[in-house]
């Protein structure tokens, strides 16, 4: 079952048709309520009726996170106050979040892109859901809420936290599909192991989940954990929320974007210049039906791909790779690049180690420095005599982790392994990189 079998399936000239109609009206709607957009495209010496073609919106300034803090709170928005049902934002370094905002209709539009993404995921009408996500400010509850509630299944409203109380009402009221970041769902299949539960035990068949970059191999993890699919879904609170793209179950090879709502662009960074087919890059999206905060060609700083290639599921949507990294999340240690991401495919190749890690910087001397902070399963930790992690056993593991890591990752590292249960556990969005930089007094 397709939920809008239509446009999912349309030929690329049928999308590319609606969405030159959608950009020509947003760009109008922006130019004629938003000063900011109205300032920027007339110092850019482009005017509404220039927008022509699908091309034309290489002539259109950029929109970065930055602006919308700059106009905090509402200084974006393209409607009257009054037409506004809901707000939201995602928090950021400065302590100020970005604040977008939601009329009835974005709302209702955003219930539908996400119902018609848990039917990509393999969910139907009647599934009973456990949404894991949090709610609140954070897009990814209420998100997901919607647009379950729009598809209509049963919606377990049980945000974040509070472990034992998820897995009781797993067990009790059998969801087929489970929500949440990858982190803390990993969170609850390990305390469901510990409680001796098996994937035979509990009903869920698949898994919606994303706020977070994720590997193959964590993937592989959850999947083995809880006995599911588990997909990959994408958005971010400014381009919408939830829901800009998820992957098909039936692929799980690439994000299907809502192309009748979104136009997506990947740039070199650098350059901003647009980058081919298949090449690795920023996402920038622009969106095409949204009232009260339209954005144009929006910066994300995440790094993926595009193949506009027909899935094997029958859609033919543009799809983007699985979100490599951010651009503000790359490490560059020692004049080597590196995301987070990559250091986690690495240490789930180790079976001796558990997927919980951090990822410590610090400074030696003048020099930027790694430390990996990983977790050995019980079952290894107790075979070192007395629980020395300085044994012989664990001196090799740390070595074989140190070379996989050289090896894969290009760049040296220290390993501290860690005993069962101490790195901290997510209870949201894991926190993976602790900076100590500035603890440290360069010699």
């Amino acid at each position: 079952m397709l939920f809008y079998d239509e446009i999912e399936t349309a030929t690329r000239a049928e999308i590319q048709e609606i969405q030159l109609h959608r950009l020509k009206k947003t760009v109008n709607h922006v130019f004629k309520n938003v000063p900011f957009y109205q300032e920027k495209l007339v110092k850019s010496g482009v005017s509404p009726d220039e927008i022509t073609s699908l091309n034309d919106i290489r002539k259109l300034p950029f929109t970065k996170k930055t602006d919308l803090r700059d106009n905090y709170p509402f200084g974006l928005f393209a409607v009257d106050q009054k037409d506004v049902v809901r707000i939201h934002g995602s928090s950021g370094t400065s302590g100020k979040p970005t604040v977008v905002g939601y009329t009835k209709t974005d709302i209702d539009n955003w219930a539908s892109l996400v119902a018609r993404a848990i039917v990509a995921a393999g969910g139907n009408k009647g599934d009973v859901v456990h949404n894991a996500y949090g709610y609140g400010l954070f897009t990814g509850g209420l998100g997901l809420h919607y647009g379950a509630e729009k598809l209509g299944c049963v919606t377990v409203p049980i945000s974040g936290g509070n472990t034992g109380r998820q897995i009781t009402l797993i067990q009790d009221f059998k969801p087929k599909v489970i929500c949440g970041t990858p982190s803390y769902v990993l969170n609850i299949a390990e305390k469901m192991e510990e409680m001796g539960l098996k994937p035979d035990d509990i009903s869920c068949e698949y898994g919606i989940f994303g706020a977070e970059p994720w590997s193959e191999e964590m993937r592989k993890t959850l999947e083995d954990k809880l006995g599911i699919k588990a997909v990959d879904i994408y958005g971010l609170s400014e381009v919408m929320g939830p829901g800009v793209s998820i992957e098909c179950h039936e692929g799980q090879n690439g994000l299907h974007i809502a192309d009748d709502h979104f136009i997506v662009e990947v740039i070199d960074p650098e350059t901003l210049q647009p980058v081919a087919e298949g090449q690795d890059g920023e996402l920038v999206f622009t969106s095409l039906t949204k009232e009260a905060l339209p954005i144009i060609r929006y910066r994300t700083g995440d790094i993926a791909s595009l193949t506009t290639e027909r899935c094997v599921c029958g859609r033919t949507t543009t799809r983007m790779s699985r979100v490599k990294g951010r651009i503000d999340d790359m490490l560059i240690i020692r004049g080597v690049n590196i995301f987070p991401s990559e250091i986690e495919r690495t240490l789930l190749q180790v079976d001796a180690l558990v997927p919980h890690y951090q990822i410590h910087l610090t400074k030696k001397g003048s020099m930027d420095n790694i430390e990996i902070h990983v977790e050995l399963s019980k079952d290894v930790y107790d075979t070192l005599a007395d629980g020395n992690l300085n044994d012989q056993a664990a001196v090799l593991l740390k070595g074989k982790i140190q070379h996989m890591i050289k090896s894969e990752c290009l760049v040296s590292a220290e390993i501290k392994l860690n005993k069962p249960k101490t790195i901290p556990r997510s209870e949201g969005k894991a926190v993976r990189i602790v900076d100590r930089r500035s603890e440290t007094v360069p010699s």
